[in-house]
C-alpha cells in the first residue's frame, strides 16, 4: 500500500512540471543555447538526453529533427522533438554529417501522425521524469530534466 502511495504522490509532484506559458513575460534563453550551455557544462560528454520545458525557452530550432550542432569545435549529432510539454534532446558526439534527408524525414513521419505519437511521447518522458539539473544561461537558470540521472562521462 505504502508503494502504491508513493507512486501516486510522484505523478502528483510531476504534474507540477506542467508548463503555464500563458502569460509568462520572463526573459527566456533560447533553446539553442541551453543546449550549448548544458553540453558545456557537462565538459562536452560523448552523450546526452534530456527534456526542457518549453515554457523556459524561446524556441529558436522549431521545425529541426536531426542536425549537427559544433560546441567549442565538438560536433555533436542531435534528434530533436516537440513532446508537449517538453522540447526532447538526444546528443550523441559524432563527426559532421549531411543530416539534411534524416531531418526532412523525421519531420514528415511527425506531420503525417499530426504530432499524436509526440504529444504522448512528452506525456511519457513527464511520467518517467527522475532527475533534474540546472543549466546557468545568459537569461538565468534553466532546469532540464532526465529520465535518470547519468554518469558524468558515460559512454553509453
Amino acid at each position: 500500500m505504502r508503494g502504491v502511495l508513493q507512486r501516486i504522490h510522484s505523478i502528483f509532484v510531476k504534474f507540477a512540471l506542467l508548463p503555464s506559458t500563458f502569460g509568462k513575460k520572463a526573459l527566456r534563453p533560447a533553446a539553442s543555447e541551453v543546449l550549448t550551455c548544458h553540453l558545456l557544462q557537462r565538459k562536452l560528454p560523448p552523450w546526452t538526453s534530456y527534456c526542457v520545458r518549453y515554457s523556459a525557452v524561446h524556441n529558436d530550432q522549431f521545425g529541426l529533427s536531426n542536425f549537427n550542432w559544433t560546441v567549442q569545435g565538438a560536433n555533436y549529432q542531435i534528434l530533436r522533438t516537440g513532446c508537449f510539454p517538453f522540447i526532447k534532446y538526444h546528443c550523441t558526439k559524432a563527426p559532421p554529417q549531411n543530416l539534411d534527408f534524416e531531418d526532412k524525414f523525421f519531420t514528415m513521419l511527425k506531420v503525417i501522425n499530426l504530432g499524436i505519437p509526440c504529444l504522448a511521447y512528452g506525456i511519457g518522458c513527464w511520467l518517467v521524469v527522475g532527475a533534474a539539473e540546472t543549466v546557468q544561461t545568459s537569461a538565468g537558470p534553466v532546469t532540464v530534466y532526465f529520465a535518470y540521472k547519468e554518469d558524468e562521462g558515460a559512454q553509453y
